[in-house]
C-alpha cells in the first residue's frame, strides 16, 4: 500500500504565492516521475508540472515561468511553488507519483488539495 499526503492548499489573493507538498509513504522501492495535475470545475484534469528522478522538468503552458516543481528524493516528497497566482489557477490540485514497489509499477494519486485565487 502507498499513501500520498498533500498539503499547502488554501485561499490566496491574485498575485500571491502558495507552496504545495506531497509526501509518499508505504511500500516504496523506487519512485520515477512525480507531478502535479489540476482540475477546475467543469474542466478536464490538466498537467501542471512533472519532474523525473534526475530532475528533468516539464510544465503546462499556462504555468510556465510562474510555477516551480521540485522534489526531495530522500523524503519521497514533491513540491510545487506557485507564484504570481491568477484567478484561473483556481482548481483542485492532485499529486501524481509513479511508484515501483518491488513487484510492479503503480500510478498513484493524492486526494487533492483545493487552491482558490480570489480577492
Amino acid at each position: 500500500q502507498v499513501q500520498l499526503v498533500e498539503s499547502g492548499g488554501g485561499l490566496v489573493q491574485p498575485g500571491g504565492s502558495l507552496r504545495l507538498s506531497c509526501a509518499a509513504s508505504g511500500s516504496i522501492f523506487s519512485i520515477n516521475v512525480m507531478g502535479w495535475y489540476r482540475q477546475a470545475p467543469g474542466k478536464e484534469r490538466e498537467l501542471v508540472a512533472t519532474i523525473t528522478t534526475g530532475g528533468s522538468t516539464k510544465y503546462g503552458d499556462s504555468v510556465k515561468g510562474r510555477f516551480t516543481i521540485s522534489r526531495d528524493n530522500a523524503k519521497n516528497t514533491v513540491y510545487l511553488q506557485m507564484n504570481s497566482l491568477k484567478p484561473e489557477d483556481t482548481a483542485v490540485y492532485y499529486c501524481n507519483v509513479d511508484i515501483f514497489d518491488g513487484l510492479g509499477a503503480h500510478d498513484c494519486w493524492g486526494q487533492g488539495t483545493q487552491v482558490t485565487v480570489s480577492s
